[in-house]
Formats: C-alpha cells, structure tokens, sequence
C-alpha cells in the first residue's frame, strides 16, 4: 500500500531520501500539501536536529513546512519537540479501503452519460475540480489537474447529467495496482446518486484493464461509509499524525 502512495507521490513531487524518511517537494505547488512535506516512516532519534533540517528546508522555499508521521504512537519525543516549536498537531483517523471486486449494480438511468477526459472536455472538468474546496479548490487543483492530465498513469472520467458537466473522478494506476481519485461532484448536484454512477464505471474500467486491486485512501470515516455502499471494504486504518507550522488543518479543509 505504501508503495502505492510513494508511486502517486512521484508524479507530482521530487523526493529526497533522509535516514528517518522523505522530503517531498513541488515547488510549482507551493499550498498543496501532499505535494511539500516531510514523511516521518522510521524512529528519529535526534528530533531537534530533524525539525531544523525541515524548516530550513522549506522555508528556503518559502513553503510551508509540515509533517506527515505515519507512527505517531512511537514518536514522543519528535511530536513534543514539534510542540515546543509551535507546530499545529493534529492526528487523523485514516481508513483504507479495497473494492471487493463486484461491479455495484445501480438503475440505468437515461439522463447520465459518462465519458473520458479529452483536451475537447478537459475544461468542464477543471471548473467542476475547481469549485470544490475539500480537494484543495482552485488554488491546487488548476496546476495538479494539468500534471496528472500530461501523465500517463492517470486516466480522468467525466459524467454529465442531463447534458450538464457535473461530476468527476479518475483512476491513478501503478503495475497491476489502481487507486480511485479526485471523486467530486458539483455542489447543486449532489444528493442524486451520481457519485455511485462514476465509481460504478471506474469499477468497470478497472475489471476491463485487468487491475488486480483498486484502492481508496487516504479517506476520512464519512467517506468510509458512503464507499462501503458500492463494494469497497475496509481492510486496515492508520492514524498519521500532520504537524503544520502554519496554514489550516487537514480536518479544517475536510470540513470545506
């Protein structure tokens, strides 16, 4: 799983390899979080001289510096120095989550028609990516869309109702791995079921290409339930730590 993560990581980071983790950058992304931090994934053992190295880092960057522990339970000493910086804390509970590979069966529906994402449509799924604040707005989304565009492990979906341009989601795939992604849904859209048309077809799409396993994460507990209605279980839950000396929570974009 983690492989997968350090995979979707390298289309739209640099990484530099510490003794204690990574160094995420993109500094054509400056906001965007998962693009710029520091990944904690073994014990530090001289926390003082790891939080100096990653504020110089960034800061010479003027980004933001963060934190993602993926082990916090075994890091004391590193979060009571990142306290006694004035970093922000915060520890979310991460669900992951693995289709049971069983097509959801909805209604067909004769005012939904899905098709991929082209140069011809790409705009219509810019705005629609745009407006939504829980995947980072405009400010992230207008230059990470174009990126996962021009690359190819990404393939982008685009569902219309009634004609109109509403939703969107994509597939992120990495060897015989694939990750469902960017799942979002014009806000006067919502509530009439389309998200479960879109992942529906992203099913199909992944059966199609032979993927061995599609995946969901990372996902809040709200959203662990509303996928577990079209077939995904949960076979695992993290519970990373964020360190922020700055900018919002994870929990307070979540919450738009």
């Amino acid at each position: 799983m983690l492989e997968l993560e350090f995979a979707y990581l390298a289309t739209f980071t640099t990484r530099t390899d510490r003794d204690w983790g990574f160094l995420f950058l993109n500094e054509n992304q400056p906001v965007y979080y998962d693009a710029n931090h520091a990944h904690i994934r073994k014990e530090v053992n001289h926390p003082e001289k790891v939080v100096d190295e990653v504020i110089s880092f960034y800061q010479a960057k003027k980004i933001i510096p963060r934190f993602y522990i993926y082990n916090p339970a075994e890091q004391p000493d590193l979060l009571r120095e990142l306290r006694s910086r004035g970093f922000g804390y915060e520890e979310l509970a991460t669900p992951v989550q693995l289709w049971e590979q069983k097509v959801v069966k909805l209604d067909e529906n004769e005012f939904i028609t899905i098709e991929e994402v082209t140069e011809a449509n790409y705009h219509e799924v810019l705005e629609i990516e745009c407006s939504i604040k829980e995947i980072g707005g405009r400010e992230v989304r207008e230059k990470a869309l174009k990126d996962e565009f021009e690359h190819p492990a990404y393939q982008h979906f685009l569902l219309r109702y009634k004609g109109v341009a509403c939703s969107t989601a994509c597939i992120f795939a990495h060897g015989k791995q694939a990750r469902m992604e960017s799942v979002a849904t014009l806000e006067g859209y919502r509530g009439k079921g389309l998200i479960g048309y879109i992942i529906q077809h992203i099913q199909q799409e992944v059966e199609k290409q032979g993927f061995e396993n599609l995946w969901v994460f990372p996902i809040n507990e709200r959203v662990e339930k509303f996928y577990s209605r079209y077939g995904f279980d949960t076979v695992m839950s993290l519970t990373p730590g964020h360190a922020f000396l700055g900018g919002k929570s994870i929990t307070e974009l979540q919450n738009g």
